[in-house]
């Protein structure tokens, strides 16, 4: 990030256009600054060097006329919309694109596998073409599927706002796969070696064929018929792809195709023990491409090199290669991404379940209250780059803020530790009446003051003994330390005073919100809050979190954001 930054540059003079019109023309600078922090933290260290941008751009848009200032913040914003838009694909042709999800069902989808999800999904329906989803379960004894796992990743894609016209398991395709492995001995495309896995690694290493790499096509067919009767145990037999023994990556040369797996020991959750000879992912992968029409797909740059293994595969049999994106891996500040890490996390009770809203799963973002579009924008904005990525979840964040800001309902709820304050010069009974969200006038909350006490957080109390300060909607008082006086009602003096949120001291509601560190923290909460269930809400000067539960008189929150 530097000054020359234009999407920077951008960001400010949207927010600067935007706080013009709202005051007069005039952009407030620690106004812009705010709502630059909001959507940029990443440039929270590197304040001192861009205040003279932002006065600079402020200083430009005040000078504007009101038509002008208005023309540019519409200007900016239509642009930002237009970053978001992805770029053309390669050989895609309105109707004819057709892409695919392929997950593992061995863990949940996190923000990281959600990136090659809507990327497809989006081009897909960005093109009018088709989008599948195709579940990779070909593996009963490494990547072990389970079956709560494709329910789970349906249920995350569907959260997500995806929709697929197809759905397959390879476990259930195992035919299809023996089909091609005949074609392909015929062919001369595949052989099946009997060396053990150090012998053809010392011939591969040399760039030397192994000895049954040109064995006769009725010596492999019989091979092959060996091995689907059982007559090979465990490791016994390979099918391997003919590939140039020359390329420099030893990992291309003759990769393997299908192999054996005891499923009497590794049994899986779909077909039972009913296969020995399991695809690897090359070939599987291959196959499916090509049999649904797969026109361009979306992965992980560390999976370049299985493009360069299956081209041979297409080339024996003369198919067309679907166009591949590759981009670089999306890592997350502090946060495990690896399904191995969380699988053992949660085994050692590390974290409470694939829902801990200390991960970036898709479960413990929802949890959280981060909503499907803010994950959409995140992804979109990252666009497709083949360097690798590390970003906050701050900035996800910002997005999901500006998305639940409007919409967010407004309460107040006061933490431990607090305080009991006597209220003087106040007529009690007193029904104080507030907005649920400052922008919906005719939406209203109600406090009711049976008795002159509040309380408040004692954080609160202290900064501000002997101030005057205002206890919004109640009025202007000067705060002691046990009671505080009403002065008066006036709002515009008080613009300068500490705004403190309150509750009636005979509040009953009780709140605990269970933070992003694991911690929870109680306190006490409008009454109103109890109807707000699964619902974001902003705790007024406090953070936005969301309504899990609400039981008797007790609610249960989790953290969303700040």
């Amino acid at each position: 990030m530097s000054v020359n930054d234009e999407d920077l540059r951008a960001i400010i003079t949207k927010y600067a256009a935007q706080n013009a019109i709202k005051h007069g023309g005039k952009a407030d600078q620690v106004a812009v600054l705010g709502k630059i922090v909001s959507e940029r933290p990443d440039i929270k260290p590197k304040l001192k060097e861009i205040l003279p941008l932002v006065k600079e751009i402020c200083d430009y848009v005040s000078g504007l006329s009101i038509e002008k200032q208005k023309e540019l913040a519409g200007e900016m914003e239509e642009k930002k919309k237009q970053e978001l838009k992805l770029p053309p694909l390669e050989g895609a042709e309105s109707g004819k694109v057709v892409t695919r999800f392929a997950p593992n069902p061995n863990s949940v989808l996190h923000l990281g596998s959600s990136r090659a999800a809507i990327l497809s999904y989006e081009y897909a329906k960005m093109y009018k073409g088709k989008f599948i989803l195709r579940f990779e379960d070909t593996d009963p004894r490494l990547k072990r599927s389970d079956l709560k796992f494709y329910r789970y990743i349906e249920e995350d894609l569907e959260w997500l706002g995806i929709k697929w016209d197809e759905e397959h398991y390879q476990s259930e395709r195992l035919p299809i796969y023996y089909d091609y492995v005949e074609k392909a001995i015929k062919i001369g495309a595949v052989y099946i070696t009997e060396c053990n896995r150090e012998k053809f690694k010392e011939h591969i290493m040399m760039q030397k064929p192994c000895p049954d790499r040109d064995l006769p096509v009725e010596v492999q067919l019989k091979r092959w018929e060996k091995m689907l009767s059982g007559g090979y145990k465990e490791g016994e037999a390979v099918v391997r792809v003919k590939t140039d023994l020359s390329h420099p990556n030893p990992a291309v040369r003759d990769w393997p195709a299908l192999r054996i797996i005891d499923t009497e020991k590794y049994s899986h959750p779909i077909v039972g023990n009913k296969y020995k000879v399991w695809p690897l992912y090359n070939w599987a992968s291959a196959i499916d491409d090509h049999l649904m029409g797969i026109t361009h797909i979306f992965r992980g740059q560390e999976h370049f090199v299985n493009m360069v293994r299956q081209r041979y595969l297409y080339e024996a049999f003369g198919w067309k290669y679907p166009h591949a994106v590759h981009y670089g891996r999306l890592m997350i500040e502090g946060k495990p991404l690896s399904k191995s890490e969380i699988e053992k996390g949660i085994k050692m009770g590390v974290y409470s379940g694939y829902d801990d809203i200390r991960l970036a799963t898709l479960k413990a973002l929802k949890r959280r209250g981060i909503v499907p579009e803010a994950i959409k924008q995140l992804i979109l904005a990252m666009g497709i780059n083949t360097n690798d990525a590390v970003i906050s979840l701050e900035n996800l964040y910002a997005i999901n803020r500006k998305i639940i800001d409007p919409i967010a309902n407004r309460y107040f709820a006061v933490f431990k530790p607090y305080v009991v304050i006597v209220l003087k010069n106040i007529e009690i009974p007193k029904v104080i009446q507030l907005y649920k969200h400052p922008n919906r006038k005719n939406e209203i909350r109600t406090l009711r003051l049976e008795k002159a006490e509040i309380i408040v957080e004692k954080s609160d109390h202290e900064k501000n003994v002997g101030k005057e300060v205002r206890f919004m909607g109640l009025g202007n008082f000067i705060l002691e330390k046990d009671y505080a006086t009403f002065t008066d009602n006036d709002l515009a003096r008080a613009k300068d005073f500490p705004h403190l949120h309150w509750l009636p001291s005979d509040t009953r509601t009780k709140i605990n919100v269970l933070k992003d560190d694991g911690n929870e923290i109680e306190g006490i909460a409008e009454d109103g809050l109890k109807l707000e269930l699964n619902n974001v809400v902003q705790l007024e000067r406090k953070f936005f979190c969301r309504i899990e539960s609400v039981i008797d008189n007790t609610i249960k929150a989790v953290y969303t954001s700040k």
